[in-house]
């Protein structure tokens, strides 16, 4: 009797000890929460290191248990999509059993990633090549939101494929949204590093003539950044090749500071050896995309003191499409958005649903397998828009009509649907969309 009650406080001991910051809640801290609590982000504070975690581990165990952290706006029960951020029931009792029993650090062993490389990227590995712009940008501290598009020129030894490209920014709390395309750029008649290194759309005068312009005649990729979102991956052989000449065109939306901030952004490449068969393309409908004029009630303006929905829906008219990756945007003022389509037989295919819209958490969702589209079927947009006092974040007290036209500043409103899709092949929907990296 002795020997058994010796074997299984042994056996207890053992599982004490096994409760450490390096072996259960580091790869939980590292995938959920390092990617956006680093430097650069969005997020008030890092949690990059065993320091940064033990000294919140009060605030940690608070929202973690409430779920209000990590933030994760899709509903699972929709569909659940493959860059889930959310914690697990049986992740966060890690992370609370460890708290409660005194957040030990334990030993760091070889086997488990250093968080070291969340300082750089997200992505989980350091980046095969960084594109900067080319000047810092002093954004002015006079509360004004400012559009303005960088140029990024570069000549390499070679085309690279790439599995994977993340926005940096030494402060994304400055930014509203940023848009990037990758121009291919082959004449070498054309010369990449004429014209300013940036056009700032606001201050200064008006600018009539696209000083670009030259430069957009064949794309490459077309991407972005909003608040929320992390990187963009591909599975293997998909994804997209830089080519060996070119320019980036980064157009960059701040939000309005009131004092001078200096703002530092480029882009994250990730190279992989395996060919890219099939090139990722992006197409966006909605407020400044297809089928805008065909939103009902024709969404001009939102009026106040009301909650207003508003619907869209297309159809794809060419070819079967295998979707990868699928992007709502609204601003302040959205209340839920969901997409879905129909087929020809009437059936009904979930693509996104988000009940309760937070502008400060979006991101570009990634399905687990591809989403198969037929050819002929009819996507389905509708959004709610919630310009009532009771909205917290209602840019105008009291409120008053918000617009959707021009530059679409943050205190008007956009119903943006972009997917980012390659043609169907048979068996596209029972293949993963993970990267084998």
């Amino acid at each position: 009797m002795l020997f058994v009650w010796l074997f299984c406080f042994l056996l207890l001991a053992n599982h004490i000890q096994a409760q450490t910051y390096y072996q259960d809640v580091e790869p939980i801290i590292t995938s959920k929460c390092s990617p956006c609590h680093r430097p650069g982000e969005a997020a008030p504070f890092t949690l990059t290191s065993f320091e940064d975690v033990a000294k919140r581990t009060n605030f940690i165990k608070k929202v973690v248990e409430t779920r209000y952290m990590p933030p994760w706006q899709a509903d699972n029960g929709y569909v659940h999509f493959a860059n889930d951020r959310s914690l697990t029931s049986e992740e966060i009792e890690t992370i609370v059993k460890w708290i409660d029993k005194g957040a030990r650090e334990g030993k760091k062993t070889k086997n488990i990633q250093s968080q070291d490389v969340y300082n750089v990227t997200g992505y989980g590995r350091s980046p095969d090549l960084t594109f900067t712009a080319l000047d810092t940008f002093i954004v002015k501290g006079n509360n004004t939101e400012r559009f303005v598009e960088f140029k990024i020129p570069f000549e390499l030894d070679k085309p690279f494929n790439v599995e994977a490209i993340e926005f940096y920014s030494n402060n994304k709390r400055l930014i509203h949204h940023v848009n990037y395309a990758v121009q291919v750029i082959a004449d070498t008649t054309i010369d990449i590093h004429q014209a300013p290194s940036f056009a700032n759309y606001t201050d200064g005068g008006k600018l009539y003539n696209d000083p670009y312009g030259i430069f957009k005649k064949d794309l490459a990729y077309y991407g972005g950044w909003i608040p929320g979102a992390s990187f963009e991956t591909y599975p293997a052989n998909v994804g997209w090749v830089l080519p060996k000449r070119g320019v980036i065109l980064m157009t960059v939306h701040f939000s309005p500071t009131p004092v001078d901030e200096i703002s530092i952004n480029g882009i994250n490449l990730f190279f992989t050896d395996r060919p890219i068969e099939r090139e990722v393309t992006v197409v966006s409908f909605g407020s400044g995309g297809l089928g805008e004029n065909d939103i009902r009630p024709l969404f001009f303006m939102i009026p106040a003191d009301k909650v207003t929905e508003y619907s869209l829906k297309f159809t794809n008219p060419k070819e079967d499409l295998s979707l990868l990756y699928i992007w709502p945007h609204m601003h302040y003022i959205g209340k839920s958005f969901k997409a879905y389509f129909t087929t020809a037989a009437q059936d009904t295919v979930p693509l996104v649903n988000i009940p309760n819209w937070d502008y400060r958490w979006q991101e570009m969702y990634r399905y687990k397998t591809f989403m198969k589209i037929p050819k002929g079927s009819t996507i389905h947009m509708e959004c709610a828009y919630d310009n009532t006092a009771e909205n917290p974040f209602n840019p105008f007290s009291p409120p008053q009509p918000i617009f959707s036209y021009s530059n679409m500043k943050s205190d008007q409103e956009m119903m943006t649907l972009l997917l980012l899709y390659i043609p169907y092949r048979e068996n596209d929907e029972f293949l993963t969309t993970d990267n084998p990296h």
